[in-house]
C-alpha cells in the first residue's frame, strides 16, 4: 500500500493522477484542492503530509503574465510554499515530485534541453519555478523529484487545444503562432509517467533529481492547432499561421521549449509517446468539448 497526497488536485493533472490511483486498490489517495489545502500554510502543510508515502505537488501560481507585476506573489507560491513542502517531507521521508516547467529555460537552444542544462528563466514565472526546484533539490537530495514538463492539455482544466476548438465555433478564421517549438503532453500520459516513476523511487531506484515529463517529438502552436482541427473534423485552411510578434504579451515566453528525456531511460523507465500519438489518444478518449465544424 501506498499513501499518496496529491496537491492541485482540482487541475488537469492533479484530476488525472488522482483518478489512475483510485483505480489500483493498493494506493490509498488523499487529493486536496486549493479550497482542501493552503500550501502557503507552513502548519497546514505538515499536517497533510504527515501519515503519506509519497507527495506529488501540482499546486502552483500558474498566472504567467501576472507574475510580471506580481513577482513576489508568485515567488511566494511556487517558491516559499514548496520549501515548506520540501521540510515537511524531509521530517517524515515522505517522497516529494514536484512539478515545474520548461519557463526555467532562456528558449535559446537549438536541440533538447538536458535535465542537467542550465536554467536561465527569461520571465518572473520562471524565476518562481526556478526557486521551487531549487528548494526540493537542495532539501530533499535523496527523495526529492522535480518533474519539468510543458503545453499540457486535459479534460479538467484551460488549455490551448480546447480553446482553438472553441474559437473555432466563434470565428472562420484563427492566426495561430509559428515560431514557438515544444511538445504538447496529455495530463492522462504524464499521470501515468509519475505513478511510474513514484513506484520506482519507491524501492530505491530511480535516483532523485529532475526529470522531464513531456510528449516525445516536438512542433509548433500552429501545427498543434492543424492536427487538433484534423482531428475534430475541420478544415485546417481556416488556420494562418503567424510570428509571435503579432502576439504581444507581458511576459517572455521561450521560442524553443523542447525538452530531453535522458533521465527516464537511465532509471530505467520509459520516455512518454510521441506528442502527436497523445493528441489522436485523446481526441479517440474523447477529451475535448465537441464543436460544430
Amino acid at each position: 500500500m501506498t499513501r499518496w497526497l496529491i496537491t492541485g488536485a482540482g487541475g488537469m493533472l492533479g484530476h488525472d493522477l488522482a483518478e489512475l490511483l483510485r483505480a489500483d486498490a493498493t494506493q490509498e489517495i488523499t487529493a486536496l484542492n486549493r479550497a482542501g489545502l493552503d500550501i502557503s500554510d507552513p502548519q497546514q502543510v505538515r499536517d497533510a503530509v504527515l501519515g503519506h508515502d509519497v507527495v506529488v505537488n501540482a499546486a502552483a501560481w500558474t498566472d504567467v503574465d501576472g507574475s510580471e507585476t506580481q513577482e513576489a506573489a508568485a515567488t511566494a507560491i511556487n517558491g516559499g510554499a514548496v520549501q515548506g513542502l520540501a521540510d515537511a517531507c524531509r521530517q517524515t521521508g515522505a517522497i516529494l515530485i514536484h512539478l515545474s516547467t520548461d519557463y526555467v529555460f532562456d528558449g535559446q537552444a537549438t536541440s533538447p534541453y538536458r535535465e542537467d542544462a542550465p536554467t536561465k528563466p527569461v520571465n518572473a514565472y520562471g524565476r518562481s519555478k526556478l526557486a521551487g526546484e531549487q528548494a526540493v533539490l537542495a532539501t530533499l537530495p535523496e527523495t526529492g523529484y522535480v518533474v519539468r514538463t510543458s503545453w499540457l492539455y486535459g479534460a479538467n482544466g484551460r488549455n490551448f487545444v480546447q480553446t482553438m476548438l472553441d474559437l473555432a465555433s466563434k470565428r472562420e478564421t484563427l492566426s495561430v503562432v509559428n515560431d514557438q517549438h515544444g511538445q504538447p503532453t496529455w495530463t492522462k500520459a504524464l499521470a501515468a509517467q509519475i505513478a511510474e516513476l513514484a513506484a520506482s523511487a519507491r524501492q530505491r531506484q530511480a535516483p532523485a533529481g529532475v526529470y522531464h515529463g513531456t510528449a516525445g517529438g516536438q512542433t509548433t502552436w500552429f501545427e498543434l492547432a492543424v492536427q487538433a482541427f484534423r482531428h475534430a473534423g475541420l478544415d485546417p485552411a481556416r488556420l494562418t499561421p503567424v510570428s509571435s510578434n503579432e502576439f504581444v504579451r507581458p511576459a517572455a515566453r521561450p521560442a524553443y521549449s523542447v525538452l530531453g528525456h535522458d533521465r527516464w531511460r537511465q532509471a530505467g523507465l520509459a520516455a512518454q509517446p510521441g506528442w502527436d500519438i497523445q493528441l489522436k489518444a485523446a481526441f479517440e478518449a474523447e477529451v475535448f468539448r465537441k464543436v460544430n465544424p
